[in-house]
């Protein structure tokens, strides 16, 4: 039975709007006003919300507010008897549903409750549907070796907490990954995970990027805008590339995180948010402490648990199980069946140089894929790839070095396989 809490503080107005929806077979709570409404709101769900604009300690504007933090789902029905268009258009603006002027049209009110309870079952299936999509879109994390085995097991252990994680490592590592599954595997994963490029926006836009903005704070604030800490209520944070943030804007989040709550940029109401914080970066954020342009307290804040992603060159035992898993999913977007590739290839890839790290990995196999033929061999490595490297790679060097020709290359490989398999 559909549940429907009528916000009212006219008691007639709330006996009267209990019998006809419990006519219609609709199970009605009350609340006297906005107050109320989110008091009861924070201990039971509620399918539609009918509200009276003009109230008592809060009103239904605030209320209305109020209720897109804590329940964004729930559709709201705005009532009044004393507003104009102005405020109609006001309430739609803010997250309301409609509005309905009193006394109500009974057949109007009904119908406009039908159609609520319809938008808030397709948002609630669209959401789940969505959260299989990203489900299936969390890639796994590949590799068996030390380090990927050492960063799994810390996962397990920190997703289902609270804690705070600040996750390090190079460009291209896999940092991101790391940040999905630790939402995925937590409390929070019904909720989004809402991801913040720090690098990526301009110092001037960071605050309201973040913390949102009200309609006229700056010059190009044409209207409200939700910052990423609201869009992250009920979920997960990821600040990404954080040591890039001003230290204005490291002054803020501090503050948002120790008090859990946020004030917009040209605004003076606190915002209670709920949000857990994942932070990555690639700059060494002590020796920026040391220098001033990292602020100390926001470090320890963000840094109760450290998962340091290694570089590609200090797992190369796990190349060969990326290359195989990049070759499937490059084959399948491309839409063709998947290629093999040579032992020998793989040893080669082992070999390189891998400074752009896992990103530079696929990029190379994709690329092998498109210019090799029906298999990619040691041939394609050396022609595609070794030419790019080799320079950068001592070791590659080394090993050509020592040989006068193709088939000596080749025994040295089948040697360094076959140890390889046996570890």
């Amino acid at each position: 039975m559909a549940k429907i809490l009528v916000v009212d503080d006219e008691p007639s107005i709330r006996r009267t709007l209990r019998d006809i929806l419990e006519f219609e077979k609709y199970q009605v709570d009350e609340a006297n006003d906005g107050l109320e409404c989110l008091v009861k709101l924070k201990k039971d769900k509620y399918d539609v919300i009918i509200m009276d604009i003009k109230m008592p300690k809060m009103d239904g504007m605030e209320a209305l507010e109020r209720v897109a933090l804590l329940a964004s789902d729930t559709p709201v029905v705005m009532i009044s008897g004393h507003a104009n268009i102005d405020t109609a258009v006001d309430a739609v603006k803010k997250g309301a549903f409609d509005f309905i002027s009193k006394p109500p049209d009974l057949n109007r009110l009904l119908i406009t409750i039908r159609n609520a309870m319809d938008k808030s079952s397709l948002i609630t299936e669209t959401k789940v549907l969505k959260r299989k999509v990203s489900k299936s879109k969390v890639q796994e994390i590949i590799g068996e070796s030390g380090p990927i085995k050492n960063i799994k097991e810390t996962i397990e252990r920190v997703a289902p907490t609270e804690a705070r994680v600040l996750i390090t490592g190079q460009n291209g590592t896999g940092k991101e990954l790391v940040a999905r599954w630790i939402h995925e595997k937590s409390p929070r994963n019904s909720g989004s995970i809402v991801e913040v490029n720090c690098a990526a926006i301009p110092s001037e836009l960071i605050e309201s990027e973040l913390f949102g903005h009200e309609k006229g704070s700056f010059t190009s604030a044409h209207k409200q805008r939700i910052g990423k800490f609201e869009q992250a209520n009920g979920g997960t944070l990821f600040l990404d590339e954080i040591g890039d943030m001003s230290l204005s804007a490291q002054a803020k989040v501090l503050r948002a995180l120790q008090e859990s709550y946020i004030v917009r940029v040209g605004g003076d109401k606190q915002i209670k948010v709920d949000v857990r914080v994942v932070a990555a970066t690639n700059k060494d954020l002590r020796g920026m402490i040391s220098q001033g342009r990292f602020r100390e307290d926001l470090y320890h804040r963000l840094a109760v648990i450290i998962i340091e992603v290694p570089p590609l060159n200090s797992r190369r035992e796990d190349i060969p199980q990326l290359v195989e898993h990049f070759i499937n999913n490059i084959c399948t977007e491309y839409g063709i069946s998947s290629k093999k590739i040579t032992k020998e290839a793989l040893i080669a890839l082992q070999n390189v140089n891998w400074s752009g790290n896992i990103r530079e990995l696929r990029n190379v196999v994709e690329r092998l894929i498109i210019l090799s033929g029906e298999q990619i061999t040691d041939k394609d490595v050396l022609a595609y790839v070794v030419p790019s490297s080799a320079k950068r790679s001592s070791k590659f060097q080394e090993i050509f070095a020592k040989f006068s020709n193709v088939d000596e290359l080749h025994k040295y490989i089948d040697q360094e396989f076959s140890t390889y398999k046996e570890s």
